[in-house]
């Protein structure tokens, strides 16, 4: 049996729980979506977006799904303390894929600000969320998306009005806590007006050393003039499968940094697809991941540069030991039309093993001939010279090993625009090449 049969049955006999669980806006597109998810089904390697991950295995064990929102025994605040010096933030949780409206942060946000539960948000002011809720997410081109549209019940809902300027960091930790084998459809809405500012930063982590699979899709507006930086921690355990599906719309003058760093997992798979739709927008596009083991890390982003007078910069560095394997996958999109396009994109990675594996495939697509835009791959190992050089001045091969790797991904990091975060991820990365972080405690590991 195909994977996909046991959801579509699934649906068939819980369509009524799910919708009953969750809100109108949420639930109009429920049906189109499921008929479009029987049409796709799971990606798989035939699929040229999907073809170093094979993503439909994943979907065959037989995975708990809360559909009858069972309240989930934990206690985020008391379970989590994540302690960033010097960094005060405004911590928010979600369970699995419930957002924790439990003992919210005492800090207040600026008037007009929403941060809260996509669902409430949807039951309180659903044209809000109607006029932003699944328009960039398009399920008839995509079977993860189609699947978590179709499923989820709720999410997290950032919005900020006009020229309102969020001073604060916002936090988000996604906790996955299971007894069984669980799943989780988790769902991201972020809103910024003109003129709006603000931050965020999202830590995935998981309790339990029990198989989970959590599927994402977020949705970012950015309005003319505003300015958004957004921040992925990936944290988890090698039982874990993320699959996430990022949207993102800038309008004119918008400012936009995306830095998604990997620095412990199972398999990741991170699709980020990013739309000029104004003139003058800069987009500053990261990542970073580290892996070992058998650990498996695909990025594949698309940049679309629509109109005229847009700047966009990508950088990703991956460093691979044992039998890792990592693909990037790197579409810059300049459209006809789209004169004076300012476009750089760059792959960097590491291999440490003659054993791991690195795919990359940097393209540029340019139907404009005004424009200045460049591309570039490599993948190698350590600098063996280097390293002798190192080992000459009485430095062991390891430390030798691990200076150059920490030097190698500091450039990504290097782009947080968030001091005490930028300290603190250094710290961190430094004790994941020690092997310190070999399983995720949380944010414990962070003390």
């Amino acid at each position: 049996m195909k994977p996909e049969q046991q959801y579509i049955d699934l649906f068939s006999q819980t369509e009524a729980m799910i919708c009953r669980h969750s809100a109108e806006v949420l639930n109009a597109p429920r049906a189109a979506a499921f008929a479009d998810f029987e049409r796709l089904g799971f990606p798989t390697r035939k699929q040229e977006r999907y073809k170093y991950t094979d993503i439909s295995k994943f979907f065959e064990p037989d995975y708990g799904l809360n559909l009858n929102r069972l309240e989930i025994p934990v206690n985020p605040h008391e379970v989590f303390k994540c302690d960033v010096p010097n960094m005060s933030t405004a911590l928010y949780f979600v369970v699995n894929d419930a957002f924790c409206g439990s003992a919210l942060p005492k800090s207040h946000l600026p008037e007009g600000v929403i941060f809260g539960s996509l669902k409430e948000a949807a039951e309180k002011n659903p044209e809000w969320v109607k006029k932003y809720y699944g328009k960039l997410a398009d399920t008839a081109k995509d079977g993860v998306t189609a699947f978590n549209t179709a499923f989820v019940q709720d999410g997290v809902f950032f919005y900020v009005p006009r020229n309102v300027v969020v001073e604060k960091p916002i936090q988000l930790v996604n906790i996955l806590r299971g007894d069984v084998d669980f799943m989780a459809n988790r769902r991201v809405l972020v809103v910024l007006e003109e003129g709006a500012q603000a931050r965020f930063l999202v830590c995935d982590h998981a309790m339990d050393s029990v198989n989970f699979l959590a599927t994402q899709v977020v949705e970012v507006f950015v309005g003319e003039n505003a300015s958004f930086d957004l921040y992925e921690l990936e944290e988890t355990h090698t039982s874990t499968v993320r699959i996430s599906n990022m949207y993102v719309k800038q309008e004119a003058n918008s400012r936009v940094l995306l830095n998604g760093m990997t620095l412990h997992n199972g398999t990741t798979r991170n699709t980020t697809h990013v739309t000029f739709a104004g003139e003058h927008a800069e987009l500053n596009l990261c990542g970073m991941a580290i892996a070992d083991k058998n650990q498996h890390v695909d990025n594949h982003t698309t940049i679309d540069h629509a109109v005229p007078n847009c700047t966009s910069n990508e950088l990703y560095k991956y460093v691979l030991d044992d039998q890792a394997v990592g693909a990037f996958s790197g579409l810059v999109l300049v459209r006809p039309g789209a004169q004076h396009t300012n476009s750089q994109q760059t792959n960097r990675n590491l291999c440490a093993t003659r054993e791991a594996r690195m795919y990359t495939q940097p393209q540029l697509e340019i139907y404009a001939d005004d424009v200045k835009c460049s591309h570039g791959a490599t993948v190698g190992q350590l600098d063996e010279s280097a390293l002798f050089y190192m080992r000459q001045r009485g430095i062991p091969l390891h430390e030798a090993r691990l200076l150059l790797m920490f030097a190698f991904v500091n450039e990504v990091v290097d782009t947080i625009r968030l001091d005490a975060l930028k300290d603190r991820l250094h710290l961190l990365v430094e004790k994941r090449f020690r092997g310190e972080l070999n399983k995720c405690k949380g944010c414990a590991m962070c003390k």
